[in-house]
């Protein structure tokens, strides 16, 4: 594939993916701020630990294979239809094989994870297995060959879910049934759209040969998730042991609607980034260049929103959870600081080495970070919410200094070069913050607080131009948004003059 088609394809995806995250990060924020009113932390703390289950398995049923599917450079397009179907046959048969364990051990499960006596609600929330299962195959040949406008298609429908399924059921019912039934619909019409979207269809063959191969790749990939799962869900489960379903529930409700936020951007480009580096792996030059522009751009976003959720931490969980949930302002805004630097530097990190199929080293980074996590975690539950929410937000730190050790000394990319890369966006950043938090002393007045926050966005933009290094990339992305809007304006001011004259 030639750089200029890469590139077209790259922007292309690009367009489609952020598309699709804007439409759900709109909607998602707006179905969590009704959710939250309708239902108790103590509901979101058992599907909490229902995800966590059920996420666990369908880690066991992809086996890894669908990063092996958008990575690898197959030699042959037969080659790429073989390992394609081997992998589809064999995340079917791991996916019924998990979800008939958790049928049997259903009550065990339940009680392991802090939930004794709702076994059954792991077997109704276990048919997600199969669908995702099902789907995960389509979705990474989409993602290879840069389709993210079927993928949007995919994404559009289920963000319709909530609205027609999710709030209704909590409307009615005021439990976790809500949240539970929603998902499983969610999954089935992902299935159902991204089957119809996908040009290859499964066919009745299989080859362990094949299995074997993709395995010796796919096996460090899987346990690269394992290690990422657990890093995921250390916290609920920790939090289900030594606390309760409450705490629980304002624990993951705190992260997700935070997570949700910060994916706006980085959900949007991380799986553009990973195929867009995948097919670059064997040119280094362009491999590096093509990466510190990604970080760029993400952090050109990324990072002032986690000052800006940091600083405007009370407002943001008022008007997205409600009053009741006010006791998790300080972890919403801490999680969103902490969070935006681990995108920006772990994150990225990551891609990097799934891109170039050292799937090890995301391991290795991983398993260094949950050494320093566990412990962090078991010892601040002990002592209270605040205590464990403020080392499971700082903790993120030492995984930081991890990922650039290992990106310095084995992918040979120096973090002196990446800071260097985005230190105008730091500076701006903190320059924002600074002003941020001096205008929110003057009132904390609602209409006063919207105010200063489109203060603080035009002072980070207008700091950005100053720098030669990123004045070309805000022109790029202001642009667009100044010609639509100057369009919108103008074809009102010249139908309202033709009105006038007529």
């Amino acid at each position: 594939m030639s750089n200029g088609n890469l590139n077209r394809k790259i922007r292309n995806g690009t367009k489609w993916s952020i598309l699709a995250e804007i439409l759900a990060k709109i909607m998602m924020p707006i179905t969590s701020m009704i959710l939250a009113r309708f239902l108790t932390p103590e509901a979101f703390g058992v599907v909490a630990t229902i995800v966590m289950v059920i996420s666990f398995a369908d880690m066991f049923s992809d086996a890894g294979f669908q990063k092996f599917l958008i990575q690898r450079q197959f030699t042959s397009d037969k080659n790429k239809q073989e390992s394609t179907t081997v992998a589809f046959w064999t995340n079917i048969f791991i996916s019924f094989s998990l979800w008939g364990l958790i049928v049997v051990f259903r009550d065990e499960l339940a009680e392991l994870v802090g939930n004794p006596g709702l076994g059954h609600v792991l077997v109704i929330a276990g048919i997600s297995l199969p669908l995702t299962s099902f789907s995960s195959i389509q979705m990474a040949l989409l993602k290879r060959d840069f389709d993210f406008k079927s993928l949007f298609y995919a994404r559009l429908i289920g963000i319709c879910i909530p609205l027609f399924v999710t709030i209704p059921l909590a409307f009615i019912y005021h439990n976790y049934w809500a949240l539970v039934i929603g998902a499983i619909v969610t999954n089935l019409s992902n299935a159902v759209v991204l089957s119809l979207r996908s040009e290859w269809k499964p066919n009745l063959f299989y080859n362990f040969k094949v299995l074997k191969d993709m395995f010796s790749f796919s096996s460090w990939s899987l346990i690269e998730q394992i290690t990422i799962w657990i890093t995921l869900y250390i916290g609920t489960f920790i939090v289900s042991r030594y606390l309760d379903l409450y705490y629980l529930g304002l624990y993951k409700n705190a992260m997700a609607i935070v997570n949700q936020i910060m994916a706006l951007i980085a959900g949007a480009m991380m799986p553009v980034v990973f195929s867009a580096l995948s097919r670059l792996q064997d040119d280094r030059k362009m491999f590096v260049s093509m990466f510190l522009k990604f970080q760029r751009l993400v952090t050109m976003f990324v990072l002032p929103l986690g000052f800006g959720i940091f600083i405007y931490r009370e407002l943001i969980t008022n008007i997205l959870l409600g009053s009741q949930w006010t006791e998790v302002s300080e972890f919403i805004g801490l999680w969103a600081l902490t969070s935006s630097l681990a995108i920006v530097f772990g994150y990225f990190s990551s891609e990097v080495y799934r891109a170039l199929g050292k799937p090890k080293l995301s391991v290795l980074s991983q398993l260094l970070y949950l050494v320093i996590l566990i412990p962090a975690l078991i010892i601040t539950a002990q002592i209270s919410f605040e205590a464990l929410y403020t080392a499971r937000s700082l903790v993120i730190i030492p995984s930081i200094f991890i990922n650039l050790t290992i990106m310095w000394f084995v992918i040979r990319i120096s973090p002196f070069k990446m800071l260097k890369n985005i230190f105008p966006l730091i500076f701006s950043s903190l320059i924002m913050g600074i002003a941020a938090f001096g205008l929110r002393l003057i009132s904390q007045h609602i209409v006063w607080s919207f105010v200063s926050i489109f203060i603080c966005i035009v002072l980070y933009f207008s700091i950005l131009i100053i720098f030669k290094s990123t004045r070309k990339e805000v022109i790029g992305v202001l642009r667009p948004c100044i010609v639509k809007l100057s369009n919108v304006l103008f074809r009102k001011k010249i139908t309202y003059v033709e009105k006038k004259t007529i």
